[in-house]
């Protein structure tokens, strides 16, 4: 196999090259360091994650309230194959973690070593796929287990009772302590009530969700105490639903997904001081979901009793069904793994563009360089923002609406998010940021910057109040417009793309000896010197007062 092809075509970092750590920097291949947010990972990375691909970020929300276990991967068994159809070949997700199988090796999808490339904005000619599997319906709660209402109990109607263990279940979080949180849940759980418990239940203070809290953690309890067996067979029907649901064969070949459930009703939590915290999230039905598929494939049933929304064939998109959720009307979507060959391809494009900036990136340092002096002010305000986002890695922002959360980009900076110091901790100029970014994680920085560009933003600050916006002449579209006709294509985004992949090279360049064979660097650059660097870009990226005056 082509190592060294595949690791070009998907991480854009070569570990398997034995050329020199000087070699050309036209050759260096580009990689963005992009923490993942999901639960999975350390506390860190779960506090940076860069956009992608929001069909995870639900996972999040959806965490389960008493230590959970977790949840084990869902799959079923393949239909079989059709005689009109293309053989499917069978492929891993990764050829560095492929297994071999008894006598037999399984097949990579090397699409990267294709010619044949589509450049009419078509992404497949044959999809097919099982849709997505819905959350499984509500259980109501044991006889035993009662809620109640100024200290009596009460049965309740099942919707109503459905509603009220997604809020029992959370009474050990801190959200249940929030009166955001409380409003929001009480005004969504009145919309379920009956008339009658309407008449009845009339305030939240009196509800005693005790006993609800007390039964899930017991199930809890239970399912962490299973036995071998019993986790064997729960592994085995999760496995079956995998193979059945999390593959789809795309142009002849079988293709792992990445999010083929939906998501489950429970409370909507948000990140940071989300205004719609503790929002009834409704379960999604089957006339909620598009389908997209192609004419010549089988179109998944939809669950008895139900129909889908609307099925269509579009070959311009890569998602397999969508939805809209109700609580900030979001588009969701079920997208195939990051290992397939539509992400692979799209990764690749994003690469690719940062590659290319590579070329450029002098000239446009250069030209806001010399408009950080320019006699108008709006253009004044674009120099010194580009500063911002080449140098510290902020991205852009956009304005947001009065019901969702306040975090802020470099365009949507206020007064507020700025503090100038002449003089701090033994250095001149600078600024100190303290705003909430990208899923309301806080950006805390203290930055020296160029005097020009200090000189600048304490213009920008003058008469203004600290809600009023710091760039009052810029916006996201402005910037962007301007990057694109500086490079076909050039977004505030790629800055964070090129300057993390330039930096992780650059560190594992740093890091391999060139006296090693192959073998010992792959080894070595894999397990500790790609663990460093990763470090290295971290801190270059999320903490940029550890590089500002870097290339």
């Amino acid at each position: 196999m082509d190592c060294c092809g595949y690791c070009r075509a998907v991480s854009h970092v070569c570990f398997h090259s034995q050329k020199s750590k000087k070699r050309k920097k036209e050759e260096d291949d580009d990689d963005d360091f992009d923490p993942d947010a999901s639960r999975s990972r350390k506390r860190v990375k779960q506090e940076y994650k860069e956009e992608e691909e929001e069909e995870e970020a639900y996972q999040e929300e959806e965490e389960e309230d008493f230590k959970p276990v977790k949840k084990a991967k869902k799959p079923s068994k393949k239909p079989p194959p059709k005689p009109a159809r293309r053989d499917v070949k069978k492929e891993t997700a990764s050829p560095t973690k492929g297994k071999k199988g008894k006598g037999e090796e399984q097949e990579v999808w090397k699409w990267w070593e294709e010619t044949e490339k589509k450049n009419d904005g078509t992404k497949w000619h044959f999809l097919e796929h099982k849709g997505p599997l819905f959350a499984p319906p509500y259980e109501r709660l044991p006889k035993h287990v009662k809620f109640f209402y100024d200290g009596e109990p009460m049965k309740l109607t099942q919707d109503t009772e459905e509603v009220a263990t997604f809020y029992g279940r959370m009474l050990d979080h801190d959200y249940t302590t929030k009166d955001v949180f409380n409003e929001n849940f009480w005004g969504d759980w009145r919309k379920v009530m009956t008339e009658e418990e309407k008449r009845v239940i009339r305030s939240l203070d009196k509800c005693d969700f005790t006993q609800i809290n007390e039964h899930f953690k017991k199930v809890s309890e239970e399912r962490k105490g299973r036995s071998k067996e019993e986790k064997k067979a729960e592994k085995e029907k999760n496995d079956a639903i995998q193979a059945e649901y999390g593959f789809c064969t795309i142009d002849g070949h079988k293709e792992k997904i990445g999010n083929f459930r939906t998501e489950p009703p429970g409370l909507f939590r948000g990140r940071g001081e989300h205004p719609k915290q503790g929002k009834l999230k409704r379960r999604v039905m089957p006339e909620d979901v598009i389908i997209n598929c192609s004419k010549d494939s089988d179109v998944p049933e939809p669950p008895e009793g139900h129909r889908w929304k609307k099925v269509q064939h579009d070959n311009t998109v890569t998602w397999l069904a969508s939805w809209t959720e109700n609580i900030q009307n979001q588009i969701k979507y079920v997208m195939l793994n990051p290992s397939s060959k539509l992400k692979g391809e799209k990764d690749w494009q994003k690469y690719e563009k940062a590659r290319e900036l590579k070329k450029h990136i002098g000239r446009i340092r250069e030209g806001y360089q010399a408009d950080l002096k320019s006699k108008e002010m709006r253009i004044r305000q674009r120099a010194v923002a580009l500063y911002f986002i080449d140098k510290l890695a902020l991205r852009a922002g956009n304005e947001k609406d009065e019901d969702q959360a306040d975090t802020v980009g470099c365009c949507s900076l206020r007064v507020e998010h700025i503090t100038l110091h002449p003089e701090y901790q033994g250095k001149e100029f600078v600024v100190e940021f303290d705003f909430l970014g990208k899923d309301s994680i806080r950006y805390n920085n203290a930055v020296p910057v160029e005097k020009r560009v200090f000189k600048n933003v304490q213009l920008f600050m003058e008469n203004k109040k600290g809600t009023d916006d710091l760039f009052d002449r810029l916006n996201t579209s402005i910037l962007n417009e301007y990057l694109n006709g500086l490079m076909n294509g050039l977004t505030a985004k790629v800055f964070r793309t090129y300057n993390a992949s330039i930096t992780l090279q650059e560190q594992l360049e740093e890091l391999t000896d060139d006296s090693d064979n192959v073998t010992a660097k792959v080894s070595r650059t894999g397990a500790e010197s790609l663990l460093k660097a990763a470090e290295l870009t971290f801190v270059c990226v999320f903490r940029p007062s550890k590089r500002i005056t870097k290339r």
